[in-house]
């Protein structure tokens, strides 16, 4: 087990992957059931309250397994990108 600090593009991937595993739990139509089996409570849809914990799960697995996380971060954080990009360029009305 390493406690370095990921280099940036770590931070990177790692940062974006949360986020998309946040919004993939919070946001997305796919997971409205597990939301609504759990109470559809504000720890999963807050960002800072379960977006908290998401991002403490993959910073761990970073530290135990430092070049598969970011392997499995890696299509994570490319959704999330997508996501983001799409959202900006083409808003939904």
């Amino acid at each position: 087990m390493t406690w370095d600090v990921p280099t940036w593009y770590g931070v990177v991937l790692l940062a974006l992957a949360a986020f998309r595993l946040w919004r993939l739990f919070a946001e997305d139509t796919i997971t409205a059931r597990l939301r609504t089996a759990v109470g559809h409570t504000e720890f999963v849809t807050c960002p800072w309250c379960a977006g908290a914990w998401i991002t403490i799960g993959w910073w761990l697995a970073w530290t135990a397994w430092p070049h598969w996380t970011l392997i499995i971060a890696t299509p994570f954080a490319i959704s999330a990108v997508v996501g983001l990009v799409a959202a900006n360029i083409d808003p939904v009305e």
